[in-house]
C-alpha cells in the first residue's frame, strides 16, 4: 500500500516539476514575443517587407508537421495506457521522424537566407536598414531557440522510446512519457505563435 502511495506521489511531483519548467519556458518566449511586438510597431514597413521574403509554404508545412507530431505523441500515451507497447513505440517513432523533418525544412530555409547573405551581422543586411536587421535578428534568434527546443525534445523522446522498448515505461508507470508529451506540446504551441508572427504578418 505504501509503495503505491510513493509511486503516486513521485508521479505527481514529476508532473508538477514539468509544469513549472514549462511555465518558465512560456515566460521566456512570452518576453521575446513582447520584444518582437514593440519592434514591429516601431518598424512596420520594414517588418512587412522582410516577412515577404519568408516562405509561407515552408512555414505552413512545418506547422502541419508539428501538429501531426503532437497528435502522434498524444496517441502514444493512450497506447501505453491500453498496454499496446508496439503501437506506442510506432507512434513515438513517428513523432521523432516528424520532428527531424521539421529540422530538415528549417535547415534548408535557413540555408537559403545564408546564401543570400540575409542574416545577423551581414553587411548586405545592414545596408537595408535597422528594421530589416531587427526583423532577421529576431527571426534567427527565436526560430533558432525553438529549433534547439525541438532537438532537446527529440532527445527526450528518444530516451523515452528506449525506456518503453525495455519495459521501463509501462501502463503502470508512464509519467516520463506524459512529461515528454507535455514538453512536445509546448514546442508545438510556441511554433503556433512564431508562425503567424514571422510568416503571416504580410
Amino acid at each position: 500500500m505504501s509503495t503505491h502511495t510513493n509511486i503516486h506521489r513521485d508521479d505527481l511531483s514529476s508532473k508538477l516539476g514539468m509544469w513549472l519548467f514549462l511555465f518558465t519556458e512560456m515566460l521566456l518566449f512570452g518576453g521575446l514575443f513582447v520584444v518582437y511586438t514593440i519592434y514591429r510597431y516601431l518598424n512596420p514597413t520594414a517588418f512587412h517587407q522582410a516577412a515577404q521574403e519568408l516562405s509561407i509554404f515552408v512555414g505552413t508545412l512545418n506547422t502541419i508537421i508539428l501538429l501531426c507530431s503532437s497528435a502522434s505523441i498524444a496517441m502514444s500515451i493512450t497506447a501505453i495506457r491500453l498496454k499496446n507497447k508496439k503501437a506506442a513505440l510506432l507512434l513515438l517513432g513517428v513523432t521523432i521522424i516528424l520532428g527531424l523533418a521539421f529540422l530538415v525544412n528549417k535547415y534548408f530555409e535557413w540555408g537559403n537566407h545564408l546564401r543570400e547573405h540575409i542574416y545577423p551581422g551581414s553587411a548586405i543586411l545592414a545596408l537595408r536598414g535597422q528594421g530589416d536587421v531587427l526583423f532577421y535578428g529576431l527571426y534567427f534568434f527565436m526560430t533558432g531557440l525553438h529549433a534547439l527546443h525541438i532537438i532537446i525534445g527529440l532527445v527526450f523522446i528518444g530516451v523515452v522510446t528506449v525506456s518503453v522498448s525495455k519495459n521501463r515505461i509501462t501502463h503502470n508507470n508512464f509519467s516520463l512519457l506524459e512529461n515528454s508529451g507535455l514538453y512536445w506540446h509546448l514546442v508545438d504551441l510556441i511554433w503556433i505563435f512564431l508562425f503567424p508572427l514571422f510568416y503571416l504578418i504580410t
